[in-house]
């Protein structure tokens, strides 16, 4: 089914339609520790994986933002679920960066095909050999695996002497090149079976090695031959945050709308009076908006940034990719926040596990752990080059 004419608006609609369902269907995802199979063929359905897949291969090819609006829509019902729309969803965006020869390999025999990753360069080793690289390693957190029939591994190449980098590649590899372990049991996120992966001296071509250096923004790299729109122009690394950053909003805003529909009518169980009616209460419901309000103008305007760079033909220089990087992981953490003012007046309810809070509570902190978004680390590397200092890596 081409997606090809699905506008934003529509997507969003379709995105709002699904939430009910995957909110009713959360408890049963976490229990599964996977993508659920019913919620895979919702979405499906829906294009939603394909928001910014090419839409010569049949994609909606939406503005960068819509990484942000419809991940962060889904996981008002279940963050696990709206994870993994995130990441496998952008796996569409990525391929279309790769030779023209490996998007037809993978999307000609199946346009709705999911792919996974692992992002963690360090975890990927690879040797350079005639046409290609000879790979090796053991990635973690390979979000929604199980579903997929394909993985984008991040390999360090070294040189002759094994130890100097040489080159930072993103290889897909199809399902039968590596092997799924099941590492995951966590205490939050559950939902996305976000398990490791080992590959042992495989074979990657080189069409199948993105060359990240060459997608620091513009249209350098090898799938521009296909797609030249604004999509394909932003920087892969500089803006690999955003489609997971965006599960930490919904799940905020999720909590939010739980807690005040909850309070709304609820009374005291000591003392009978109404919780909506205690100023303090007021005040916490009050924090929670507006720490929500702020990471969603963080989030969503570094997004429209990034797009509307695309759209004049212009790069982001690095002090500006590392100043959203920047901001994108203070959103995460401010929606955590928001989540934590909650809980804390929402009363001995919130202990339940029968109660959506906790899993919310409990999603937010999980996925504020990721590498992205943590704002010591984004934070020191803006600090440096807003300094005057040398940050120094290849791939942004």
């Amino acid at each position: 089914m081409s997606f090809a004419g699905v506008s934003y608006e529509e997507a969003m609609r379709r995105a709002r339609e699904c939430v009910p369902t995957l909110f009713e269907r959360a408890q049963k995802c976490e229990d599964a520790r996977v993508l659920l199979p019913e919620n895979e063929k919702l979405l499906h359905e829906a294009g939603l994986f394909r928001f910014h897949q090419p839409r010569r291969f049949g994609g909606m090819e939406l503005p960068f933002q819509a990484i942000v609006d419809i991940v962060a829509e889904l996981a008002r019902g279940c963050p696990s679920t709206a994870w993994n729309v995130g990441n496998l969803g952008c796996h569409h965006w990525i391929l279309g960066y790769y030779e023209p020869e490996t998007q037809h390999e993978v999307w000609d025999a199946n346009p709705d095909a999911l792919i996974a990753s692992s992002i963690a360069l360090a975890a990927g080793r690879g040797r350079i050999t005639k046409d290609g690289f000879i790979v090796s390693g053991r990635w973690p957190f390979s979000s929604g695996v199980d579903n997929c029939d394909w993985n984008m591994l991040a390999v360090t190449v070294y040189g002759d002497d094994g130890k100097t980098p040489v080159d930072w590649r993103l290889c897909i590899v199809p399902k039968s090149d590596y092997r799924i372990i099941d590492t995951w049991y966590a205490m939050g996120m559950v939902g996305t079976g976000s398990k490791d992966i080992e590959v042992k001296e495989i074979f990657v071509p080189e069409r199948r090695a993105l060359a990240l250096a060459r997608c620091r923004g513009g249209l350098e790299h090898p799938g521009a031959k296909l797609n030249s729109g604004p999509l394909f122009r932003v920087p892969i690394v500089a803006s690999a945050g955003h489609p997971l950053s965006a599960t930490a909003l919904g799940a905020a805003e999720g909590a939010f709308q739980h807690v005040v529909n909850s309070f709304r009518t609820r009374l005291g169980t000591y003392t009978g009076a109404k919780i909506a009616d205690f100023q303090a209460v007021q005040i916490k419901i009050a924090e929670a908006r507006c720490l929500i309000d702020s990471a969603t103008a963080l989030m969503r305007g570094s997004a429209v940034a990034f797009q509307e760079f695309a759209q004049r033909n212009q790069v982001p220089d690095l002090e500006t990719k590392l100043r959203f990087r920047a901001q994108n992981a203070l959103a995460v953490r401010q929606a955590r926040e928001a989540v934590e003012v909650l809980w804390s007046c929402y009363g001995a309810n919130a202990i339940y596990t029968r109660d959506p809070l906790q899993r919310f509570l409990r999603d937010l902190q999980a996925l504020s752990q990721h590498f992205s978004f943590s704002f010591d680390v984004a934070g020191a590397a803006y600090g440096l080059a807003a300094l005057g200092g040398k940050y120094a890596n290849p791939t942004m």
